[in-house]
């Protein structure tokens, strides 16, 4: 049997959680996208089928708080806050985390712990 690679890995855990995350209008969906240059976040109601609020590090304002690289431990802090506070400007306190099949460990982790620390309920 041929090794498998670490995305195929992160595609059969992703594959695996979207069968128990989901996000409603009252509770959404709080999805993170880490690739190897940035950070992705998005509140998604899944019943509407809408992205209710969004921040990634290729947008200006957030990308200028970032002192480092955008696909460091540093910017997932960064967007964390960013996606926090948009959140609750919106009325949102309380989301669902869908890790996007990732580890929750680094960069994933520092996003959590920030977004938690911006006022979010997950």
């Amino acid at each position: 049997m041929a090794k498998r690679s670490l995305n195929e890995m992160r595609i059969r855990r992703h594959k695996r959680l979207r069968q128990k995350v989901k996000g409603t209008a009252l509770r959404p969906r709080l999805c993170v996208n880490r690739t190897l240059r940035h950070i992705h976040a998005q509140v998604i109601d899944d019943v509407a089928g809408v992205t209710l609020v969004a921040a990634t590090t290729l947008q200006n304002e957030v990308g200028a708080q970032v002192s480092g690289g955008k696909g460091s431990r540093e910017a997932a802090k960064v967007v964390g806050l960013v996606i926090a506070q948009r959140a609750k400007d919106k009325g949102i306190d309380s989301v669902v985390f869908d890790r996007n099949g990732n580890q929750y460990q680094g960069s994933i982790k520092e996003f959590a712990d920030a977004a938690r620390e911006g006022g979010l309920t997950f």
